[in-house]
């Protein structure tokens, strides 16, 4: 199922979301005071192609550097991409089909607005991660 749910989403959006994450990560990597914001862009850019079977986790090391960064980040990038998800989950929610995409969407809001201290995993990972079973 989250291989159909994964094409579906690449086809009706998550190649469009990626790619503004892309374009905003190369454009950082241009700037090079900026080069950690751009390291982020393409992780959720990665995250943006294929999110059905992958979750956002908090990294136990970030701290400080990541808390300015992602302030910084919230008022120059995170605002404006975090429109765009909401947006995009508006246009998918209006077909039944399209609801487990807006729900990915809406998911992918918090790491759109705050991105550094995160780290994407797979589900699985999650669950033996935490000493559960995987899920």
């Amino acid at each position: 199922m989250r291989i159909l749910l994964n094409i579906i989403w690449l086809l009706f959006g998550g190649l469009w979301l990626a790619l503004g994450y892309f374009v905003a990560g190369v454009i950082c990597c241009i700037l090079i005071i900026t080069i950690p914001f751009g390291i982020a862009s393409f992780r959720i850019g990665v995250y943006a192609l294929w999110p059905f079977g992958k979750t956002v986790v908090a990294k136990p090391t970030s701290g400080l550097g990541s808390l300015i960064g992602n302030v910084i980040w919230l008022l120059v990038a995170g605002i404006w991409l975090a429109i765009g998800h909401i947006v995009s989950a508006i246009a998918m929610a209006i077909t039944i089909i399209g609801i487990p995409l807006a729900v990915a969407n809406l998911k992918m809001v918090p790491i759109s607005l705050m991105p550094l201290g995160k780290e994407i995993v797979d589900v699985g990972a999650v669950g033996v991660q935490q000493g559960g079973a995987p899920a």
